[in-house]
């Protein structure tokens, strides 16, 4: 079964960066550039600019994703990833890139991939106040509350064993 596919329309604000593409078929994210140099010190997040904008059909958003690539050579990050594009905006994709390394600063060149672009379809809450909210197995259980993975005790591998699933 192939992916479902979705007509985006790009207008490129700068007329030299690449469009978004995808580095192989099948994958789901679209690699997206930064349209200008930027160099980030230990810690710092910015605000970069990709040279792009996009109009999505109703019921779709566009989600901007870290790229695990950059984030495990240079430690750069989104803030608050996924980003969100949502279907009624037109303006440029900017997106919040923030070094996580404590000690080295980290410069990227226009053109260099800075995150990915996945196309999801949305659905929106009609919300309706009610006193209570019905039972569930979980309830209140938030932050925490599965006990980590120790609490799988009887899935872990045994220490001296490799790695895969237990038989």
């Amino acid at each position: 079964m192939s992916a479902e596919r979705v007509d985006v329309r790009v207008r490129r604000l700068d007329p030299g960066v690449p469009l978004p593409r995808y580095a192989h078929p099948g994958d789901a994210g679209a690699d997206l550039a930064v349209s200008h140099d930027v160099t980030l010190a230990p810690g710092e997040r910015q605000l970069v600019g990709t040279g792009i904008a996009v109009a999505l059909p109703e019921g779709w958003v566009c989600l901007v994703h870290p790229r695990s690539g950059l984030a495990a050579r240079e430690g750069i990050t989104i803030v608050n990833a996924p980003g969100t594009v949502d279907a009624g905006y037109r303006g440029e994709i900017k997106v919040c890139l923030l070094n996580t390394d404590h000690t080295r600063s980290v410069i990227l060149r226009r053109g260099d991939l800075i995150a990915q672009l996945v196309f999801q379809r949305v659905a929106t809450a009609d919300f309706a106040e009610v006193d209570a909210l019905p039972d569930s197995a979980r309830g209140a259980g938030g932050h925490g509350s599965t006990g980590g993975v120790t609490a799988w005790a009887d899935e872990t591998i045994p220490p001296g064993e490799s790695g895969g699933t237990k038989q």
